[in-house]
């Protein structure tokens, strides 16, 4: 393609301002979600913060980024003032600048098939000429609704356009429909503040949003595509004007505490962001240059799951079903969201096998809004510690989890038992670095029976893993004899195999060092 042929496509349709570097015969569109991923990715792998402008709170900024790894709406809960109104326009900074049809209130894409366009741009024939198009920051890609007793249908959804329908125009035609909320926010981010505060019958006007990814508009027997990230804020249950989520609504979101900053970190904000006279202006960190947008292959999942995490997974979330401290069960959705939260949490950390602390961590932002703990479990005055046990009940899953693999194992099998825990016992006694992650392989030829252990784990992979739903990318994972992902493996499957000792009662569980023990939840 000549380059002549993209300054007229560019230079006919919009004045670019600062983005004059854009090139629309190039320009492919993303999904939101796919953006955010594509965006946390690239900070990931350059060794960069994500979320810069919140300080502390590392677990609740990598529960979030968990989330959006996975494509899912987090839902921030604390009490006034911890900053999630902050952290959620934050987020707006991984956004990219987009294009839009001129003057589309619901932010059509100059290159979207005419199903997804609104009844305006729907109703040209070429809209592209007609309209132009004009780039939308990532800044400016975020609509708030303000949750209360007195946010309604017209205020999420949007209104009848009065003028249009007394100048003759039908009342059911979309055409006199003003979108707000929701709309406002296609292609971009949905923020709704203290969604409990709304009432439970206008909440549930977001369940199709989060599940079939559109709007529906009865009165106009009418259903407009949406492309949006809700994150969503609340105060804990027990507070005032906090009415009921409605379940099928709260299985689509993954719930977030967030608390108070630490004492030291709190006066670090206070210092910062003290009132201050100056007389430099603002500046804008920006080289006027068009941002790389993302590949399918910047996207592409890079981490594998070895079998036994795949099981981890699976039997926890299942145990959570019969768990005596539970008594509302899990959904099918929360399987799903507790492995692609494990794969975020390996990506959080660049790794390309998944261990068992990723696992937790997934397992635990899948779960807590996905069980209902015992009356007596829950701590209306201290919300904080409601989460925590349920995250601790998520330890206790896993738990007994390995205490149920020990009495079906093959792993440990017709080992040498005793052997198996005196090795293991000198392996985390000696100088071998596990903090990393990782195991080198050439340091297992001194431990026999751990060698013949994990060899066994991995050979047994295909019996235990249909190939037909591992993608090619998985596949590649699986045998690759690439350095890193070997000793990321061995590492996988060292930890599993010291659970398992543990629970044979052949290793204590005060021996081992740089891997991860879930722990049996005691009240």
């Amino acid at each position: 393609m000549s380059t002549s042929r993209k300054t007229r496509s560019t230079k006919s349709y919009s004045n670019l301002g600062r983005y004059s570097s854009f090139d629309f015969d190039e320009y492919r569109p993303l999904p939101v979600a796919y953006q955010l991923r594509g965006s946390i990715l690239e900070r990931i792998r350059a060794k960069k913060p994500v979320l810069t402008e919140i300080d502390g709170r590392e677990e609740t900024k990598g529960d979030v980024i968990r989330a959006l790894l996975s494509g899912t709406h987090p839902y921030l809960v604390s009490e006034e003032g911890t900053g999630k109104t902050r952290l959620a326009r934050s987020l707006t900074k991984l956004l990219y600048p987009i294009p839009i049809l001129t003057g589309c209130h619901y932010n059509d894409d100059p290159k979207w098939p005419n199903h997804l366009l609104c009844p305006r741009c729907r109703a040209s024939a070429n809209p592209l000429k007609e309209f132009g198009f004009e780039i939308v920051p990532g800044e400016r890609r975020f609509s708030r609704i303000q949750g209360n007793e007195y946010t309604n249908e017209a205020k999420l959804l949007g209104l009848k356009d009065i003028q249009a329908i007394a100048q003759g125009m039908s009342p059911s035609d979309p055409l006199v429909f003003t979108g707000t909320g929701v709309f406002r926010a296609n292609r971009g981010i949905l923020f709704v503040d203290e969604l409990p505060a709304i009432r439970t019958k206008i909440q549930v006007l977001l369940h199709p949003i989060l599940e079939e990814k559109k709007a529906i508009l009865e009165e106009y027997n009418w259903e407009h595509p949406l492309d949006v990230i809700l994150v969503a804020t609340g105060n804990p249950q027990g507070f005032s004007h906090v009415n009921e989520i409605p379940r099928p609504l709260l299985d689509r979101l993954e719930p977030i505490y967030m608390a108070l900053p630490d004492e030291e970190v709190e006066k670090e904000i206070m210092l910062k962001e003290r009132f201050r006279v100056t007389m430099d202006p603002a500046t804008v960190d920006d080289d006027g240059q068009w941002p790389r947008y993302p590949s399918m292959a910047d996207i592409e999942r890079r981490v594998v799951a070895p079998w036994w995490i795949l099981d981890a997974i699976n039997k926890s979330v299942r145990y959570s079903r019969i768990c005596p401290h539970v008594e509302k069960r899990a959904s099918i959705r929360a399987t799903n969201r507790a492995i692609d939260h494990s794969y975020a949490s390996a990506e959080l950390e660049n790794r390309e096998v998944v261990n068992l602390k990723h696992v937790y961590q997934g397992l635990r932002l899948a779960l807590r809004g996905r069980i209902g703990l015992r009356v007596d479990l829950v701590d209306f005055d201290n919300p904080e510690r409601t989460f925590q046990i349920a995250d601790q009940l998520a330890g206790d899953f896993l738990w007994n989890v390995f205490e149920d693999m020990r009495k079906a194992s093959d792993i440990i099998g017709d080992g040498d038992k005793e052997k198996l825990g005196a090795e293991l016992i000198e392996l985390f006694s000696s100088d071998i670095e596990l903090d990393s992650g990782r195991l080198p392989g050439s340091l297992l030829g001194s431990y026999g029976e751990v060698k013949k252990a994990i060899d066994q784990m991995k050979k047994s992979a295909p019996q235990r893993v249909k190939e037909e739903f591992l993608s090619p990318r998985e596949k590649t994972l699986y045998r690759s004899p690439q350095a890193d992902v070997v000793e990321e493996y061995n590492f996988s499957a060292l930890e599993a195999l010291a659970n398992l000792a543990i629970h044979e009662g052949i290793l204590n569980e005060s021996q081992p060092r740089g891997i991860f023990i879930p722990r049996q939840f005691k009240i």
